[in-house]
């Protein structure tokens, strides 16, 4: 797992590096990446760190899940992108780069067949926040949500990609069968977990440990998963220029960490359950 897994350390979420990963130092860049960074700035970076990635990464804070959409163009071949999120990540507002629109960054990619977001459990897919939201892609069938509809009415539950507790994993063993012998890329985001089981910058979600080791291990068995990434463990912002940062600060839930021992030793407990199964 070592020689296909690494730690992209750009904002200290980890220290040690959870499950003993070689780490790669870009602290620099974090404050110029987090939450949002123009075109330039994202080029400039991925051709720095692009060299040293192997197949699977780990790194610190949901602010950075854009940067997924940079892994991914090291696809060879076509594949199938698989995503567990607590938010869609699809808003077609400006900025371009930015950790609530990456998911449209992933399919502007020729070689991405697909997207699958599972488990969002914000307001962004239902009324009024779904206007702002890939409707497009998601009525082509290029994009995929699916968030839970528990507590609902009866009409929400009946959304195209709604999920339940009680259906979840029928829903998405009908998945894994529909993409079978498929290469894939999977990205989880540790905000699709409960409280108990992951500390964000985010809203958390509804799934634990069990829930996405059970998916991963699903995909695992009747798919190629070529390559993946973690995210979305708790750090203190830091930015480098204003506007970024108070566009963050208007979008994120007001969310502080007192015990960062205490999450971080939740947050490397998950990822050290997650991550051998998702690199085999």
């Amino acid at each position: 797992m070592v020689t296909k897994s690494v730690y992209l350390d750009l904002d200290r979420a980890w220290e040690p590096a959870p499950a003993g990963l070689p780490t790669i130092d870009a602290a620099e860049w974090g404050p110029h990446l987090r939450f949002s960074a123009p075109p330039r700035l994202v080029e400039r970076f991925y051709a720095e760190v692009a060299p040293q990635l192997p197949p699977f990464i780990v790194y610190g804070s949901g602010d950075f899940h854009h940067l997924s959409a940079l892994w991914l163009r090291r696809a060879s071949a076509a594949v199938v992108l698989v995503s567990f999120d607590n938010h869609p990540d699809w808003d077609i507002r400006p900025p371009k780069w930015g950790c609530g629109s990456w998911i449209n960054r992933a399919l502007d990619l020729p070689q991405i067949e697909k997207a699958s977001v599972w488990g969002c459990g914000n307001f962004e897919c239902w009324w009024p926040g779904q206007l702002w939201g890939n409707r497009r892609a998601e009525r082509a069938g290029r994009l995929e949500v699916h968030p839970w509809a528990d507590g609902r009415s009866e009409q929400d539950q009946q959304r195209r990609g709604a999920i339940t507790q009680r259906n979840w994993r029928d829903r998405f063993a009908e998945f894994v069968t529909e993409i079978s012998g498929r290469k894939i890329y999977v990205t989880i985001d540790m905000d699709c977990l409960d409280h108990a089981h992951a500390v964000t910058n985010w809203e958390n979600g509804r799934f634990d440990n069990n829930d996405l080791s059970w998916a991963v291990q699903r995909l695992r068995e009747s798919c190629a998963v070529v390559a993946g990434d973690i995210c979305g463990a708790y750090s203190k912002p830091k930015y480098s220029r204003w506007k970024q940062q108070f566009a963050s600060n208007m979008d994120h839930p007001k969310v502080s960490l007192d015990d960062t021992d205490s999450g971080i030793a939740i947050n490397t407990a998950s990822v050290e359950a997650l991550l051998p199964i998702l690199a085999g």
